[in-house]
Protein backbone atom coordinates (compact mmCIF):
# COMPACT_ATOMS: atom_id res chain seq x y z
CA UNK A 1 0.00 0.00 0.00
CA UNK A 2 2.27 2.92 -1.24
CA UNK A 3 0.49 5.99 1.14
CA UNK A 4 2.88 8.68 -0.63
CA UNK A 5 2.17 8.04 -4.31
CA UNK A 6 1.77 11.93 -6.29
CA UNK A 7 -0.48 12.91 -8.60
CA UNK A 8 2.17 14.73 -11.85
CA UNK A 9 2.75 18.53 -11.90
CA UNK A 10 2.20 17.92 -15.62
CA UNK A 11 -0.93 16.05 -15.21
CA UNK A 12 -1.59 18.79 -12.91
CA UNK A 13 -1.28 21.17 -15.38
CA UNK A 14 -3.11 19.45 -18.25
CA UNK A 15 -6.22 19.12 -15.79
CA UNK A 16 -5.83 22.85 -16.05
CA UNK A 17 -7.61 23.14 -19.31
CA UNK A 18 -10.62 25.23 -19.81
CA UNK A 19 -13.37 22.68 -21.26
CA UNK A 20 -17.33 22.22 -20.83
CA UNK A 21 -16.59 19.89 -18.30
CA UNK A 22 -14.42 22.20 -16.62
CA UNK A 23 -15.12 25.29 -13.92
CA UNK A 24 -15.12 28.34 -15.88
CA UNK A 25 -12.23 30.87 -15.70
CA UNK A 26 -14.19 34.86 -15.16
CA UNK A 27 -11.20 35.60 -13.00
CA UNK A 28 -8.85 39.09 -13.69
CA UNK A 29 -6.31 40.39 -10.94
CA UNK A 30 -8.39 42.53 -9.57
CA UNK A 31 -11.41 40.04 -9.18
CA UNK A 32 -8.82 38.51 -7.07
CA UNK A 33 -7.50 40.47 -4.92
CA UNK A 34 -11.06 41.66 -4.06
CA UNK A 35 -11.75 37.96 -3.22
CA UNK A 36 -8.99 37.76 -1.01
CA UNK A 37 -9.96 41.19 0.73
CA UNK A 38 -13.60 40.16 0.93
CA UNK A 39 -12.67 37.36 2.62
CA UNK A 40 -9.47 38.55 5.04
CA UNK A 41 -11.81 42.01 5.95
CA UNK A 42 -14.93 40.48 8.00
CA UNK A 43 -15.62 38.31 11.18
CA UNK A 44 -11.70 38.52 12.26
CA UNK A 45 -11.78 42.52 12.02
CA UNK A 46 -14.88 42.70 13.64
CA UNK A 47 -15.84 39.76 15.75
CA UNK A 48 -12.31 37.88 16.23
CA UNK A 49 -10.35 41.06 17.44
CA UNK A 50 -13.05 41.76 20.44
CA UNK A 51 -12.88 37.84 21.21
CA UNK A 52 -8.59 38.05 21.37
CA UNK A 53 -8.71 41.18 22.84
CA UNK A 54 -10.71 40.42 25.76
CA UNK A 55 -9.92 36.51 26.44
CA UNK A 56 -6.64 36.75 25.97
CA UNK A 57 -4.31 39.65 24.14
CA UNK A 58 -6.16 42.61 25.65
CA UNK A 59 -4.74 45.77 23.60
CA UNK A 60 -1.49 43.68 22.59
CA UNK A 61 -3.94 42.36 20.55
CA UNK A 62 -2.22 44.95 17.91
CA UNK A 63 0.93 42.64 18.63
CA UNK A 64 -1.02 39.35 18.08
CA UNK A 65 -1.87 40.40 14.71
CA UNK A 66 1.74 41.65 13.90
CA UNK A 67 2.43 37.40 14.56
CA UNK A 68 -0.35 36.21 12.89
CA UNK A 69 1.10 38.69 10.41
CA UNK A 70 3.84 36.97 10.11
CA UNK A 71 3.61 33.61 10.13
CA UNK A 72 0.81 34.30 7.05
CA UNK A 73 3.03 36.95 4.98
CA UNK A 74 5.51 33.79 5.13
CA UNK A 75 3.11 31.17 4.25
CA UNK A 76 1.75 33.52 1.44
CA UNK A 77 4.80 33.65 -0.45
CA UNK A 78 5.04 29.68 -0.23
CA UNK A 79 0.79 30.10 -1.23
CA UNK A 80 1.65 32.01 -4.29
CA UNK A 81 4.76 30.32 -5.52
CA UNK A 82 2.31 27.27 -5.38
CA UNK A 83 -0.23 28.77 -7.07
CA UNK A 84 1.20 30.14 -9.66
CA UNK A 85 3.17 27.24 -10.73
CA UNK A 86 0.00 24.66 -10.14
CA UNK A 87 -3.30 27.10 -10.99
CA UNK A 88 -5.52 24.32 -10.40
CA UNK A 89 -8.20 24.86 -7.87
CA UNK A 90 -8.01 22.80 -4.37
CA UNK A 91 -5.30 24.79 -2.42
CA UNK A 92 -3.22 23.13 -0.20
CA UNK A 93 -4.73 19.87 -1.14
CA UNK A 94 -3.63 20.02 -4.87
CA UNK A 95 -0.25 21.45 -3.88
CA UNK A 96 0.42 18.55 -1.14
CA UNK A 97 -0.62 15.90 -3.94
CA UNK A 98 1.99 16.84 -5.64
CA UNK A 99 5.06 17.29 -3.48
CA UNK A 100 4.14 15.03 -0.74
CA UNK A 101 2.08 12.44 -1.66
CA UNK A 102 -2.14 11.20 -1.79
CA UNK A 103 -1.96 10.31 2.32
CA UNK A 104 -0.74 14.06 2.99
CA UNK A 105 -2.70 15.27 0.89
CA UNK A 106 -6.27 13.63 1.60
CA UNK A 107 -5.07 14.84 5.49
CA UNK A 108 -4.93 18.58 4.47
CA UNK A 109 -8.08 18.41 1.77
CA UNK A 110 -9.59 17.16 5.19
CA UNK A 111 -8.56 19.43 7.29
CA UNK A 112 -9.56 22.40 4.76
CA UNK A 113 -12.89 21.45 5.75
CA UNK A 114 -12.40 23.18 9.48
CA UNK A 115 -11.08 26.49 7.77
CA UNK A 116 -13.50 26.90 4.98
CA UNK A 117 -16.77 25.46 6.44
CA UNK A 118 -16.14 26.13 9.78
CA UNK A 119 -15.11 29.24 8.91
CA UNK A 120 -18.10 30.15 7.05
CA UNK A 121 -20.31 29.13 9.80
CA UNK A 122 -17.94 31.16 12.46
CA UNK A 123 -18.92 33.93 9.91
CA UNK A 124 -22.52 33.23 9.47
CA UNK A 125 -22.48 33.08 13.52
CA UNK A 126 -21.10 36.66 13.68
CA UNK A 127 -23.69 37.80 10.86
CA UNK A 128 -26.53 36.85 12.95
CA UNK A 129 -25.74 39.32 15.69
CA UNK A 130 -25.28 42.27 13.77
CA UNK A 131 -28.14 41.69 12.09
CA UNK A 132 -30.32 41.78 15.19
CA UNK A 133 -28.23 45.07 15.73
CA UNK A 134 -29.60 46.07 12.76
CA UNK A 135 -33.41 45.14 13.37
CA UNK A 136 -33.20 46.87 17.07
CA UNK A 137 -31.52 49.97 15.26
CA UNK A 138 -33.74 50.70 12.76
CA UNK A 139 -36.89 49.01 13.03
CA UNK A 140 -36.60 48.34 17.33
CA UNK A 141 -37.05 45.04 16.91
CA UNK A 142 -35.15 41.81 17.47
CA UNK A 143 -34.94 38.11 17.57
CA UNK A 144 -35.25 36.26 20.70
CA UNK A 145 -32.28 35.05 22.07
CA UNK A 146 -33.46 31.79 22.07
CA UNK A 147 -34.24 31.68 18.05
CA UNK A 148 -30.80 33.49 17.21
CA UNK A 149 -28.45 31.69 19.75
CA UNK A 150 -27.14 28.00 20.42
CA UNK A 151 -28.90 25.87 22.79
CA UNK A 152 -25.21 25.93 24.21
CA UNK A 153 -25.66 29.91 25.14
CA UNK A 154 -27.22 31.34 27.86
CA UNK A 155 -27.91 35.24 27.72
CA UNK A 156 -25.36 36.94 30.42
CA UNK A 157 -26.14 40.35 28.96
CA UNK A 158 -27.07 43.34 31.18
CA UNK A 159 -27.35 45.71 28.80
CA UNK A 160 -28.69 46.19 25.15
CA UNK A 161 -31.30 44.40 23.36
CA UNK A 162 -31.06 41.03 25.22
CA UNK A 163 -31.26 42.50 28.81
CA UNK A 164 -34.85 41.49 29.20
CA UNK A 165 -33.72 37.63 28.33
CA UNK A 166 -31.38 37.77 30.96
CA UNK A 167 -30.67 33.96 31.97
CA UNK A 168 -32.52 32.78 28.56
CA UNK A 169 -30.89 29.52 27.05
CA UNK A 170 -30.56 29.82 23.13
CA UNK A 171 -32.27 27.22 20.85
CA UNK A 172 -31.15 27.62 17.39
CA UNK A 173 -29.19 30.68 15.56
CA UNK A 174 -31.87 31.10 12.62
CA UNK A 175 -30.44 34.14 11.25
CA UNK A 176 -27.15 32.07 10.89
CA UNK A 177 -28.62 29.06 8.68
CA UNK A 178 -30.49 32.11 6.47
CA UNK A 179 -27.57 34.25 5.55
CA UNK A 180 -25.98 30.30 3.93
CA UNK A 181 -29.21 29.76 2.65
CA UNK A 182 -29.20 32.91 0.80
CA UNK A 183 -25.38 32.84 -0.39
CA UNK A 184 -25.41 29.13 -1.33
CA UNK A 185 -28.32 30.64 -3.97
CA UNK A 186 -25.47 33.16 -5.12
CA UNK A 187 -22.76 30.99 -5.94
CA UNK A 188 -25.02 28.48 -7.46
CA UNK A 189 -25.78 30.90 -10.07
CA UNK A 190 -22.25 31.19 -11.28
CA UNK A 191 -18.60 32.51 -10.01
CA UNK A 192 -18.71 35.71 -12.25
CA UNK A 193 -22.24 36.96 -10.55
CA UNK A 194 -20.45 36.38 -7.21
CA UNK A 195 -17.34 37.93 -7.61
CA UNK A 196 -19.17 41.18 -9.15
CA UNK A 197 -21.44 41.61 -5.61
CA UNK A 198 -18.19 40.66 -3.68
CA UNK A 199 -16.32 43.53 -5.27
CA UNK A 200 -19.45 46.03 -4.35
CA UNK A 201 -19.22 44.99 -0.95
CA UNK A 202 -15.35 45.05 -0.51
CA UNK A 203 -15.43 48.95 -1.72
CA UNK A 204 -17.83 49.52 1.08
CA UNK A 205 -16.76 47.95 4.06
CA UNK A 206 -12.98 48.92 3.57
CA UNK A 207 -14.31 52.20 3.21
CA UNK A 208 -16.22 52.02 6.77
CA UNK A 209 -12.94 50.41 8.40
CA UNK A 210 -10.97 53.85 7.09
CA UNK A 211 -13.84 55.76 8.67
CA UNK A 212 -13.46 53.97 12.07
CA UNK A 213 -10.00 54.01 12.16
CA UNK A 214 -9.80 57.94 11.17
CA UNK A 215 -12.71 59.46 13.23
CA UNK A 216 -11.99 56.87 16.27
CA UNK A 217 -8.59 57.95 16.63
CA UNK A 218 -9.38 61.15 18.33
CA UNK A 219 -11.32 59.71 21.16
CA UNK A 220 -8.80 57.13 22.09
CA UNK A 221 -8.58 56.71 26.03
CA UNK A 222 -4.71 56.12 26.85
CA UNK A 223 -6.13 54.81 30.06
CA UNK A 224 -7.12 51.54 27.95
CA UNK A 225 -4.08 50.84 26.67
CA UNK A 226 -2.29 50.33 30.15
CA UNK A 227 -1.02 47.99 30.99
CA UNK A 228 -0.69 47.18 27.45
CA UNK A 229 -0.92 43.03 28.40
CA UNK A 230 -3.80 41.65 30.83
CA UNK A 231 -2.02 40.92 34.62
CA UNK A 232 -2.50 37.87 35.60
CA UNK A 233 -4.93 38.88 38.45
CA UNK A 234 -7.09 40.74 36.28
CA UNK A 235 -9.80 38.39 37.89
CA UNK A 236 -12.95 35.99 36.23
CA UNK A 237 -15.46 37.44 33.60
CA UNK A 238 -18.78 35.27 33.10
CA UNK A 239 -19.66 34.59 29.30
CA UNK A 240 -22.18 33.01 27.96
CA UNK A 241 -20.63 29.77 27.33
CA UNK A 242 -19.13 29.65 30.66
CA UNK A 243 -16.18 31.93 32.88
CA UNK A 244 -12.99 33.43 31.39
CA UNK A 245 -9.95 32.97 34.29
CA UNK A 246 -7.31 35.23 33.32
CA UNK A 247 -5.04 33.73 35.73
CA UNK A 248 -5.08 31.10 33.28
CA UNK A 249 -1.41 30.96 31.53
CA UNK A 250 -2.58 31.27 28.37
CA UNK A 251 -5.37 34.58 29.21
CA UNK A 252 -2.70 36.82 30.52
CA UNK A 253 0.66 38.17 29.48
CA UNK A 254 2.40 37.44 26.40
CA UNK A 255 1.53 34.08 26.58
CA UNK A 256 -2.15 35.45 26.23
CA UNK A 257 -0.63 37.84 23.14
CA UNK A 258 0.51 34.53 21.86
CA UNK A 259 -2.83 32.62 22.13
CA UNK A 260 -4.53 35.83 21.12
CA UNK A 261 -2.10 35.66 17.32
CA UNK A 262 -3.64 32.29 17.09
CA UNK A 263 -7.31 33.46 17.99
CA UNK A 264 -7.11 36.62 15.38
CA UNK A 265 -5.33 34.00 12.63
CA UNK A 266 -8.76 33.80 11.73
CA UNK A 267 -8.40 36.96 10.56
CA UNK A 268 -5.99 36.15 7.43
CA UNK A 269 -7.31 33.01 6.21
CA UNK A 270 -8.74 35.12 3.06
CA UNK A 271 -5.93 35.33 0.96
CA UNK A 272 -5.61 31.18 1.45
CA UNK A 273 -9.12 31.21 0.01
CA UNK A 274 -7.64 33.18 -3.43
CA UNK A 275 -6.01 30.03 -4.22
CA UNK A 276 -8.90 27.85 -4.70
CA UNK A 277 -10.34 30.23 -7.23
CA UNK A 278 -6.74 29.56 -9.14
CA UNK A 279 -8.92 27.27 -11.88
CA UNK A 280 -11.11 30.17 -12.71
CA UNK A 281 -8.48 32.90 -12.92
CA UNK A 282 -7.95 33.82 -16.28
CA UNK A 283 -4.23 34.36 -16.13
CA UNK A 284 -3.24 32.50 -13.14
CA UNK A 285 0.53 32.04 -13.33
CA UNK A 286 0.37 36.20 -13.47
CA UNK A 287 -2.37 37.12 -11.09
CA UNK A 288 -2.15 34.75 -8.52
CA UNK A 289 0.64 36.01 -6.72
CA UNK A 290 -0.67 39.16 -7.21
CA UNK A 291 -4.27 38.54 -5.29
CA UNK A 292 -2.62 36.18 -2.47
CA UNK A 293 0.30 39.47 -1.64
CA UNK A 294 -1.48 42.21 -2.12
CA UNK A 295 -4.83 41.32 -0.03
CA UNK A 296 -2.32 40.48 3.12
CA UNK A 297 -0.65 43.14 3.35
CA UNK A 298 -3.51 45.74 2.87
CA UNK A 299 -5.58 43.89 4.85
CA UNK A 300 -2.22 43.57 7.70
CA UNK A 301 -1.86 47.54 7.82
CA UNK A 302 -6.02 48.04 8.63
CA UNK A 303 -6.05 45.39 11.35
CA UNK A 304 -3.22 47.07 13.29
CA UNK A 305 -4.92 50.15 13.16
CA UNK A 306 -8.24 49.25 13.74
CA UNK A 307 -7.51 46.90 16.89
CA UNK A 308 -5.49 49.76 18.08
CA UNK A 309 -8.35 52.16 17.62
CA UNK A 310 -11.03 49.25 18.84
CA UNK A 311 -9.00 48.78 21.94
CA UNK A 312 -8.48 52.33 23.14
CA UNK A 313 -12.40 53.44 22.82
CA UNK A 314 -13.47 50.81 25.42
CA UNK A 315 -11.81 48.28 28.65
CA UNK A 316 -10.86 44.96 26.91
CA UNK A 317 -13.18 43.38 29.39
CA UNK A 318 -16.53 45.18 27.62
CA UNK A 319 -15.83 43.27 24.60
CA UNK A 320 -16.60 40.06 26.48
CA UNK A 321 -19.88 41.71 28.54
CA UNK A 322 -21.53 44.29 26.73
CA UNK A 323 -20.10 44.10 23.28
CA UNK A 324 -19.94 40.45 22.47
CA UNK A 325 -20.04 39.64 18.77
CA UNK A 326 -21.56 43.36 17.73
CA UNK A 327 -18.66 45.05 19.81
CA UNK A 328 -17.69 47.58 17.57
CA UNK A 329 -21.27 49.05 17.49
CA UNK A 330 -20.69 49.29 21.08
CA UNK A 331 -17.44 50.44 21.35
CA UNK A 332 -19.16 53.55 18.96
CA UNK A 333 -21.89 54.25 20.90
CA UNK A 334 -20.05 53.91 24.13
CA UNK A 335 -16.73 55.93 23.12
CA UNK A 336 -17.94 58.08 20.30
CA UNK A 337 -20.82 60.85 21.44
CA UNK A 338 -22.30 62.11 18.29
CA UNK A 339 -21.37 59.19 15.99
CA UNK A 340 -24.26 57.00 16.34
CA UNK A 341 -24.82 57.52 12.59
CA UNK A 342 -21.43 55.61 12.25
CA UNK A 343 -22.54 52.90 14.56
CA UNK A 344 -25.64 52.55 12.57
CA UNK A 345 -23.89 52.79 9.21
CA UNK A 346 -21.32 50.19 10.46
CA UNK A 347 -24.19 47.84 11.63
CA UNK A 348 -25.22 47.37 7.72
CA UNK A 349 -21.65 47.68 6.37
CA UNK A 350 -20.74 44.56 8.63
CA UNK A 351 -23.76 42.63 7.38
CA UNK A 352 -22.71 42.87 3.80
CA UNK A 353 -18.96 42.42 5.00
CA UNK A 354 -19.79 38.71 6.79
CA UNK A 355 -21.86 38.07 3.79
CA UNK A 356 -18.45 38.33 1.19
CA UNK A 357 -16.60 36.41 3.78
CA UNK A 358 -19.31 33.69 4.13
CA UNK A 359 -19.63 33.74 -0.14
CA UNK A 360 -15.63 32.95 0.01
CA UNK A 361 -15.78 30.45 2.35
CA UNK A 362 -18.21 28.63 0.74
CA UNK A 363 -17.02 28.36 -2.51
CA UNK A 364 -13.25 27.81 -1.29
CA UNK A 365 -14.68 24.91 0.54
CA UNK A 366 -16.85 23.38 -2.25
CA UNK A 367 -13.99 24.08 -4.74
CA UNK A 368 -11.31 22.03 -2.60
CA UNK A 369 -13.83 19.01 -2.61
CA UNK A 370 -14.49 19.38 -6.45
CA UNK A 371 -10.75 18.51 -7.05
CA UNK A 372 -10.59 15.73 -4.68
CA UNK A 373 -13.73 14.61 -5.89
CA UNK A 374 -12.05 14.50 -9.78
CA UNK A 375 -9.24 12.38 -7.98
CA UNK A 376 -11.70 9.73 -6.56
CA UNK A 377 -11.15 10.20 -3.30
CA UNK A 378 -14.40 11.18 -2.29
CA UNK A 379 -17.61 10.83 -4.21
CA UNK A 380 -18.36 11.88 -7.42
CA UNK A 381 -21.40 14.20 -6.29
CA UNK A 382 -18.66 16.65 -5.23
CA UNK A 383 -17.77 17.47 -8.91
CA UNK A 384 -20.82 17.60 -10.52
CA UNK A 385 -21.53 20.66 -12.24
CA UNK A 386 -24.60 22.36 -13.37
CA UNK A 387 -25.12 22.26 -16.65
CA UNK A 388 -25.99 26.25 -17.12
CA UNK A 389 -23.53 27.94 -14.53
CA UNK A 390 -21.34 25.07 -14.62
CA UNK A 391 -20.63 25.64 -10.45
CA UNK A 392 -20.51 22.16 -8.29
CA UNK A 393 -24.18 22.87 -7.19
CA UNK A 394 -24.78 19.68 -5.74
CA UNK A 395 -21.78 19.85 -3.49
CA UNK A 396 -23.22 23.67 -2.53
CA UNK A 397 -26.08 22.25 -0.90
CA UNK A 398 -24.52 19.85 0.89
CA UNK A 399 -22.09 21.93 2.42
CA UNK A 400 -24.92 24.45 3.22
CA UNK A 401 -26.40 21.47 5.40
CA UNK A 402 -23.24 20.80 6.66
CA UNK A 403 -22.39 24.53 7.71
CA UNK A 404 -25.81 25.10 8.87
CA UNK A 405 -25.51 22.56 11.49
CA UNK A 406 -22.16 23.96 13.25
CA UNK A 407 -23.72 28.15 12.98
CA UNK A 408 -27.17 27.21 14.04
CA UNK A 409 -26.33 24.91 17.16
CA UNK A 410 -22.01 25.32 18.00
CA UNK A 411 -21.55 28.95 19.70
CA UNK A 412 -18.37 30.64 17.63
CA UNK A 413 -15.87 30.70 20.22
CA UNK A 414 -15.88 26.68 19.55
CA UNK A 415 -16.03 26.86 15.94
CA UNK A 416 -14.01 29.51 15.06
CA UNK A 417 -11.01 27.97 17.41
CA UNK A 418 -11.49 24.59 15.10
CA UNK A 419 -10.87 27.16 12.55
CA UNK A 420 -7.36 28.63 13.59
CA UNK A 421 -6.01 25.41 14.30
CA UNK A 422 -6.88 23.85 10.56
CA UNK A 423 -5.57 26.41 9.11
CA UNK A 424 -2.28 26.49 10.78
CA UNK A 425 -2.04 22.76 10.33
CA UNK A 426 -2.41 23.54 6.47
CA UNK A 427 -0.36 26.51 6.52
CA UNK A 428 2.57 23.96 7.66
CA UNK A 429 2.17 21.65 4.93
CA UNK A 430 2.59 24.18 2.58
CA UNK A 431 5.59 25.92 3.89
CA UNK A 432 7.18 22.36 4.11
CA UNK A 433 5.41 21.64 0.58
CA UNK A 434 7.96 24.47 -1.20
CA UNK A 435 11.28 23.22 0.59
CA UNK A 436 10.16 19.37 -0.30
CA UNK A 437 9.56 21.13 -4.28
CA UNK A 438 12.33 23.07 -3.99
CA UNK A 439 14.47 19.32 -4.02
CA UNK A 440 12.29 16.88 -5.88
CA UNK A 441 11.83 18.64 -8.79
CA UNK A 442 14.30 22.06 -9.10
CA UNK A 443 13.57 22.91 -13.36
CA UNK A 444 9.77 23.00 -13.10
CA UNK A 445 8.64 26.66 -14.58
CA UNK A 446 8.04 29.07 -11.04
CA UNK A 447 6.54 31.80 -12.31
CA UNK A 448 6.81 33.38 -8.96
CA UNK A 449 9.49 32.14 -6.68
CA UNK A 450 9.55 32.31 -2.62
CA UNK A 451 12.65 34.76 -1.85
CA UNK A 452 15.05 33.17 0.21
CA UNK A 453 13.19 29.98 0.82
CA UNK A 454 15.44 28.34 3.10
CA UNK A 455 14.50 30.66 5.79
CA UNK A 456 11.40 31.82 4.37
CA UNK A 457 10.07 28.13 4.37
CA UNK A 458 10.91 26.91 7.87
CA UNK A 459 10.51 30.07 9.69
CA UNK A 460 6.57 30.15 8.41
CA UNK A 461 6.55 26.84 9.74
CA UNK A 462 7.61 27.37 12.75
CA UNK A 463 5.87 30.58 13.92
CA UNK A 464 2.50 28.64 12.49
CA UNK A 465 3.31 25.80 14.89
CA UNK A 466 4.11 27.91 18.16
CA UNK A 467 0.26 29.48 16.96
CA UNK A 468 -0.82 25.86 17.27
CA UNK A 469 0.96 25.11 20.49
CA UNK A 470 -0.68 27.94 22.46
CA UNK A 471 -3.94 26.60 21.66
CA UNK A 472 -5.84 24.45 24.36
CA UNK A 473 -6.48 20.92 24.75
CA UNK A 474 -9.56 21.12 23.83
CA UNK A 475 -8.89 22.24 20.28
CA UNK A 476 -6.27 19.84 19.71
CA UNK A 477 -8.85 16.78 21.07
CA UNK A 478 -11.07 18.14 18.50
CA UNK A 479 -8.73 18.50 15.48
CA UNK A 480 -7.40 15.02 16.30
CA UNK A 481 -11.05 13.40 16.35
CA UNK A 482 -11.91 15.26 13.21
CA UNK A 483 -8.32 13.90 11.47
CA UNK A 484 -9.68 10.46 13.08
CA UNK A 485 -12.91 10.40 11.42
CA UNK A 486 -10.99 11.04 8.53
CA UNK A 487 -8.72 8.44 8.34
CA UNK A 488 -11.85 5.99 8.20
CA UNK A 489 -13.28 7.86 5.53
CA UNK A 490 -9.54 7.37 3.73
CA UNK A 491 -8.92 3.81 4.66
CA UNK A 492 -12.59 2.91 4.14
CA UNK A 493 -13.45 4.61 0.90
CA UNK A 494 -10.50 6.85 -0.76
CA UNK A 495 -7.77 4.55 -1.23
CA UNK A 496 -10.09 2.03 -3.11
CA UNK A 497 -11.27 4.80 -5.57
CA UNK A 498 -8.34 6.66 -5.81
CA UNK A 499 -7.53 7.55 -10.00
CA UNK A 500 -3.66 8.53 -9.19
CA UNK A 501 -3.40 4.70 -7.63
CA UNK A 502 -5.57 2.93 -10.55
CA UNK A 503 -4.41 4.98 -13.14
CA UNK A 504 -7.06 7.35 -13.99
CA UNK A 505 -5.76 10.49 -13.50
CA UNK A 506 -8.32 13.52 -14.09
CA UNK A 507 -7.31 14.72 -17.90
CA UNK A 508 -4.74 12.40 -18.55
CA UNK A 509 -4.67 11.21 -22.16
CA UNK A 510 -2.88 8.33 -21.37
CA UNK A 511 -3.29 6.66 -18.10
CA UNK A 512 -0.70 6.87 -15.89
CA UNK A 513 1.37 3.69 -14.00
CA UNK A 514 1.52 4.63 -10.37
CA UNK A 515 4.72 3.22 -10.15
CA UNK A 516 6.55 6.10 -11.87
CA UNK A 517 4.76 8.53 -9.67
CA UNK A 518 5.77 7.64 -6.39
Amino acid sequence: MKLFIKKPIAQLMAASAETEKSLKRTLGVGSLIALGIGAIIGAGIFVRTAAAAGEHAGPAVTISFLIAAAGCALAGLCYAEFASMIPIAGSAYTYSYATMGEFIAWIIGWDLVLEYALGAATVAIGWSQYFNEFLTTFFNVHIPYAWSHSFMEVSNTTAGMYAAEMGTRGIVNLPAILILFLLTLLLIRGTAESAVVNNIIVIVKVAIVLMIIGLGWHFINPAFHTPYTIPADAGKIKVSAGVVDYADTFNHGWLGVLRGASVVFFAFIGFDAVSTAAQEAKNPQRDMPKGILISLVFCTVLYILFSHVLTGLVSYKDFLIQGKEASVSYAIKTAMPGYGWLASFVTVSILAGFSSVILVMLMGQTRVFYTMSTDGLIPKVFSKLHPKFRTPYKSQWLFFVFVSLFAGFIPDKYVGDMVSIGTLFAFVLVCIGILILRRTDPDIVRPFKTPAYMIVCPLGALICLCMIASEGWENWARLIVWLLIGFAVYFGYSIKRSHVRHGKVEGANNPINPKFVE
